[in-house]
């Protein structure tokens, strides 16, 4: 997987799946219909402002309440190439993975970054940077299984590649 390179997007602590994809919108699994309606109900703007490759950057529990794969699914639609938060609801967390979508845990960033700043991510060596304000964090990397089924794209497309022999 190679590095990550997007503008930050502030959020606060406790987004919920409800709040990342309103369930009103569930009537379809299509990340491009999906994104139109990321987040709108805490930032009716985010559709139409955030770009591909952007960072969200958010708070303590991030995807908290259901399970539906709906919330990073649009949050992949939307282009958004990676979250790095305090920390994250356990199955959110799961389901970010599984569809593809590179997540870090990282108090420290989450603090010292502003909306707006540009991070880049090398989830391979385990470093994220701010590049707006200069600055460099150490990061856990993920276990290698994890790192290969974000490297495939996603759960799917890794079970895909192994089953050919890649």
């Amino acid at each position: 997987m190679s590095s990550i390179k997007g503008k930050a997007w502030k959020f606060g602590d406790d987004v919920n799946t409800d709040e990342i994809i309103p369930a009103r919108y569930l009537v379809t699994t299509d990340p491009k219909e999906l994104a139109k309606h990321v987040m709108e109900d805490i930032d009716p703007e985010f559709p139409k402002k955030v770009k591909p490759g952007d960072i969200i950057v958010a708070g303590k529990n991030f995807g908290c309440g259901s399970s539906r794969e709906h919330a990073p699914l649009a949050i992949k639609g939307a282009g958004v190439s990676a979250v790095i938060a305090e920390s994250f609801a356990r199955i959110f967390f799961r389901n970010a993975i599984n569809l593809g979508l590179p997540v870090i845990e990282s108090p420290e960033i989450v603090k010292e970054a502003d909306e707006g700043d540009i991070i880049e991510i090398d989830m391979e060596n385990g470093v994220v940077r701010n590049l707006t304000k200069g600055k460099e964090y150490t990061i856990s990397k993920l276990p290698e299984n994890l790192q290969k089924v974000l490297a495939a794209g996603g759960l799917m497309e890794y079970a895909k590649s192994r089953l050919k022999g890649d």
